[in-house]
């Protein structure tokens, strides 16, 4: 079942991307959204977009100013219905190769900003005993290849962070979804990329030409933001939404291909699993 009534949605990142087609999604529909911008441009390009539309300055990773501005914000706009954690950003580069402090920046962004802002709009939701958390996670929160370890990893931790949130609240009546997309036309692999410079030479080989793939197929990926946007309404409108959804055929087909292979190598390995018990005492 599904139900229809106005929504207050707060969406971070409404700029660009999966964020602003969700958010423009949400309005269309009737809802209030609520969008965090990085400045007073962006703030006003959003609020343009009609009397439904609010637009908050807050950086994710800003994490002591996320409470008191989420708040201020219900405050005057009302309780928030439905949070879609969407800021977020691409890192790429060999993992010898890519400093410590972007990996920091990575999960200060994906992941601890994420959790930041659930940790802000959780107390009504709790509450009022409703509410529904969409995490937008990705394909590599469940597969993996060379070059993206960092992003792979942020995504992955809040893939984990979102099933286990979702048995913590779920008898509270607040749902919670991480959405996973796979190959969308957004800027992820383009300006929305962080790349680390190469410098090891063992490593041409493997990682040039995946690189350089990935260049080449930035805005003409398969999938379509706006399609995604009108999944995501169907979501919130549903009565029991799925603790994990992925978006997109190339989604759907390397991830199972991945959980297959994990499957069998747990069989393969299965004896030694097992061997690591306590032996049975003999009993006379």
């Amino acid at each position: 079942m599904a139900s229809s009534t106005q929504k207050t949605f707060l969406v971070t990142g409404v700029s660009s991307g999966f964020g602003k087609a969700f958010a423009t999604a949400a309005l269309q529909a009737g809802n209030r959204v609520i969008g965090t911008v990085r400045n007073d441009a962006a703030k006003q390009d959003f609020e343009k977009l009609g009397s439904n539309a609010t637009a908050i300055l807050l950086d994710v990773t800003d994490f002591e100013k996320i409470e008191p501005a989420i708040t201020a914000v219900q405050q005057t706009v009302g309780p928030i219905d439905v949070l879609i954690n969407n800021a977020g950003y691409g890192h790429e580069g060999i993992l010898e190769e890519s400093p410590l402090d972007e990996m920091i920046a990575q999960f200060n962004v994906n992941v601890f900003g994420a959790v930041a802002m659930i940790k802000a709009v959780l107390p009504t939701m709790r509450q009022r005993k409703s509410g529904h958390i969409i995490n937008i996670t990705s394909m590599g929160g469940f597969i993996t290849m060379p070059g993206i370890s960092y992003y792979c990893g942020s995504k992955f931790a809040l893939e984990g962070i979102s099933e286990t949130l979702a048995s913590e609240v779920a008898h509270l009546g607040i749902h919670v979804t991480a959405i996973a997309p796979g190959s969308f036309r957004t800027d992820w692999a383009g300006r929305s990329m962080v790349r680390t410079d190469r410098s090891i030479d063992d490593y041409n080989t493997l990682f040039d030409p995946i690189r350089e793939a990935r260049t080449a197929k930035s805005g003409q990926q398969a999938g379509d933001p706006a399609k995604a946007a009108q999944v995501m309404l169907d979501l919130v409108n549903h009565d029991a939404p799925p603790t994990h959804l992925l978006l997109g055929a190339d989604a759907m087909s390397l991830v199972r291909n991945k959980l297959a292979s994990l499957a069998d190598e747990i069989t393969r390995w299965e004896d030694i699993s097992r061997s690591t018990a306590f032996a049975a005492t003999p009993t006379a």
